[in-house]
């Protein structure tokens, strides 16, 4: 029960504090798995396949993270647990904010306070998407200057990226894509 508890709250200050989505929950799920109560059931190595699967799946890209990581560290509780965690806290500022919102909408404070949010959220995302290419493209075992880079993912990634910047076609075809092309090539 304390194990379930402690999960809650990890999770909710994961919730609290990854401004800015999904994305900017990364930096606490790695946090999760390099130290302490939950570094044997979730490995740093984890966490790339972790991210394809919540991107790809159904729903909130963190929530998908959060379930994730609480099944991998508790089974089904610890990820019901975690999605809770994650969510209770927007659910409680989204109230909060709307109460107040409409009284303080032309206040100062709130205008900077809104202001001071933006710069964090994008700090968060710029490291999550950081660490999310480091994940995917990079070698970290690599030996050899030419096995720094996993090679066919940073070819897949630069074809994709283009084909996305060109074509205005939906995601889930790109998504679709290299999940097939990924198979193929046995990446």
């Amino acid at each position: 029960m304390l194990g379930r508890l402690i999960l809650f709250g990890e999770f909710f200050k994961i919730g609290l504090f990854s401004i800015g989505g999904g994305l900017a929950t990364l930096p606490f799920i790695f946090q999760l798995a390099e130290g302490g109560r939950y570094a044997q059931a979730l490995q740093s190595e984890m966490i790339p396949d972790m991210l394809a699967v919540a991107q790809s799946a159904p729903g909130a890209m963190g929530v998908n993270l959060g379930i994730y990581t609480g099944f991998r560290c508790d089974g089904i509780p610890g990820g019901v647990i975690a999605a809770l965690g994650l969510v209770i806290p927007s659910i409680i500022i989204i109230i909060l904010v709307a109460r107040m919102l409409t009284v303080f909408q032309k206040s100062r404070a709130v205008q900077a306070v809104f202001s001071g949010l933006r710069p964090a959220a994008t700090g968060l995302l710029t490291a999550a998407g950081y660490l999310a290419i480091k994940l995917s493209l990079a070698n970290p075992g690599a030996f050899h200057w030419t096995s720094l880079f996993r090679w066919q993912e940073c070819g897949l990634f630069i074809i994709l990226s283009a084909l996305i910047f060109r074509i205005k076609i939906h995601p889930i075809v790109f998504i679709a894509a290299a999940g097939v092309i990924g198979a193929v090539l046995k990446l």
